[in-house]
């Protein structure tokens, strides 16, 4: 099964030769290696670009770093850095560039895993002097990537972040209903070499595997983590978090009282960067939409790959809710949208009575599940499981209510229902419509 992960290849070849190191990022199996060494390999193919001009190199292959022994021989090419762990010789890799390319010919550099090249930074603005090359990079680590484009790159640099199968690419070539195909995508996730498992046990198997011995194992190699119950801990407590507000010290308190462990509120900030530079949760920052600021805690955190977090979990927490809620806020960004959690201030009246005999008001603040914006667009999205009451209805419908601005607001439910406006002008949209369908936010 081939997933044609249309929505980043557009956006790969809508920065072709814009001058730039496209870099793409995303967690470890989400799909950048395929989605560069093969569909955009393949793009580039088909547009009559040579394979003698396509040099396609992965840093944490044994066949493609073998391929640099013959450069320097007074040199190594792996140089340790700490027990077991390894950078792959810069000068060795430039020498190999040089041996295969020249100054005339326009060459497509498609280098994987680069974060795993020692002093990479250095070695890509480099070769991005050279006018005839256009150089793509892949890397699991926003601490390697991210904030070196930004301090190091100054300009050079352009980022294209690849989550795992969003719904409706999980939907591709598979003959059944949406409905059966959630029950599988709530669960399971769309890492895509998971989606392509023919039986659950070999699912579950994998992901518990993938928590354990890639991401957790990444994280304290990268950033020298001794106390290594601690961060697996700390892993723990933020899957079961997902949309529930979080801050440090909240979590220091559930170590004190749940698990007998004492830990600083600094060190488990620590800990949540390091889960969010290795692409695992994502931060939302809350908003208030009125006063038109952030505020800086308490945050959301949701995770890239839904899958990843109920295995940590050991798939004993599969709340529908909360999960449908962590599937909508990554849809919005597959969907290229900036998202935010909103805070919507309101007085309200309440029972009792002052000395004149008049209503006391209270103020209050309302939550306004996501704010999505990409450019001039901006929508307020609610996310609701089910909106078969009326009550409900209100409830979800409050915070929209007191936004005072033109901007859409919807709420996204599993209605089984065509999309419909409410007297207000509140669009609800069934959840597989709002999924599978991208025009209905535009219309």
């Amino acid at each position: 099964m081939e997933y044609s992960r249309e929505v980043y290849l557009n956006r790969l070849i809508d920065r072709k030769q814009n001058g730039l190191i496209k870099v793409i990022t995303g967690a470890r199996r989400a799909g950048k290696s395929y989605l560069l060494n093969e569909l955009y390999y393949k793009y580039l193919l088909n547009t009559g670009v040579s394979s003698t001009n396509i040099i396609r190199f992965a840093f944490d292959s044994d066949e493609n770093i073998d391929l640099l022994d013959s450069y320097f021989l007074d040199e190594p090419t792996r140089i340790e850095i700490s027990p077991n762990v390894f950078y792959i010789n810069a000068k060795k890799f430039r020498a190999y560039i040089k041996d295969k390319t020249n100054e005339k010919d326009e060459f497509y550099l498609l280098l994987d895993e680069v974060q795993l090249l020692d002093g990479f930074v250095g070695t890509l603005n480099g070769l991005l002097r050279h006018n005839n090359f256009d150089i793509y990079v892949t890397g699991s680590n926003s601490r390697f990537l991210s904030s070196d484009i930004a301090t190091e790159f100054k300009g050079r640099g352009t980022i294209i972040h690849v989550l795992p199968l969003a719904f409706s690419e999980y939907m591709e070539g598979i003959d059944i209903t949406p409905e059966k195909a959630w029950r599988e995508y709530v669960v399971t996730g769309g890492i895509p070499l998971v989606a392509q498992m023919r039986s659950e046990e070999e699912k579950l198997s994998y992901l518990e595997n993938l928590c354990k011995e890639t991401y957790l194992k990444d994280i304290i190699t990268h950033n020298k983590i001794k106390k290594k119950v601690e961060l697996a801990d700390t892993f723990d407590i933020l899957a079961s978090m997902i949309g529930s507000p979080v801050n440090a010290r909240k979590i220091t308190n559930t170590f004190r009282s749940v698990l007998d462990k004492s830990i600083t509120a600094d060190t488990v900030g620590d800990y949540i960067d390091y889960f969010q530079d290795a692409f695992v949760v994502s931060k939302a920052k809350k908003y208030n939409i009125k006063r038109r600021k952030y505020i800086g805690s308490p945050f959301k955190l949701y995770f890239e790959d839904i899958g990843v977090r109920n295995a940590r979990l050991n798939f004993r927490q599969i709340e529908e809710t909360h999960i449908m809620e962590n599937i909508i806020y990554n849809e919005l960004r597959y969907r290229g949208f900036n998202v935010d959690i909103g805070e919507v201030n309101i007085s309200e009246k309440t029972e009792k009575i002052d000395v004149n005999g008049k209503h006391i008001y209270s103020q209050k603040a309302l939550e306004v599940d996501f704010v999505a914006t990409k450019g001039n667009q901006k929508f307020y999205l609610q996310s609701a499981l089910s909106m078969n009451e009326s009550s409900k209805q209100e409830q979800e419908k409050k915070s929209l209510n007191n936004i005072d601005d033109s901007f859409k607001k919807i709420v996204v439910a599993k209605t089984g229902l065509n999309p419909m406006y409410d007297d207000k002008g509140i669009l609800t949209i069934d959840l597989f419509d709002f999924l599978l369908d991208k025009s209905l936010l535009e219309g």
